[in-house]
């Protein structure tokens, strides 16, 4: 590896270190109806999501806290440390059409309707609020 690829390389961990992230993949849920739990969450303080996401009564509710949880772990193995309150927030939640299962249900005079069974992938990125942001919150 040449020098130029390597220091850039590593500004690209260094950069990394800082954010933490967790992809959920193949969630057998359309992925309009996991956009509508994202859009509920997306830019807020975690605690504050993983309230919002426990009470919330959409079924896609539950695996995003579930993925939320698990970001926020990742967060916490990467610092060697807990996350406090008030420090991390999501930074982006992106949902994104998985595969497509095709079917065929009989419909009438011998016909057959073709059903879409859809599936989704889930991405959130966390991040941590700098001193200026936290001072203006």
């Amino acid at each position: 590896m040449s020098a130029r690829k390597r220091i850039a390389a590593e500004r690209r961990k260094a950069e990394r270190k800082e954010i933490a992230f967790a992809v959920l993949r193949n969630v057998p849920t359309s992925p309009r109806k996991m956009r509508y739990v994202a859009d509920m969450v997306r830019g807020m303080e975690v605690f504050k999501a993983l309230g919002v996401l426990k009470f919330s009564n959409k079924e896609a509710a539950t695996r995003v806290e579930k993925l939320l949880l698990s970001a926020i772990s990742n967060w916490e193995q990467k610092n060697e440390r807990k996350a406090e309150a008030g420090e991390l927030f999501i930074k982006t939640i992106t949902v994104d059409e998985g595969s497509m299962l095709k079917r065929l249900r009989p419909a009438p005079q011998g016909r057959g309707h073709r059903i879409r069974k859809r599936s989704n992938h889930v991405t959130i990125v966390l991040d941590r609020l700098t001193n200026e942001e936290q001072e203006q919150n």
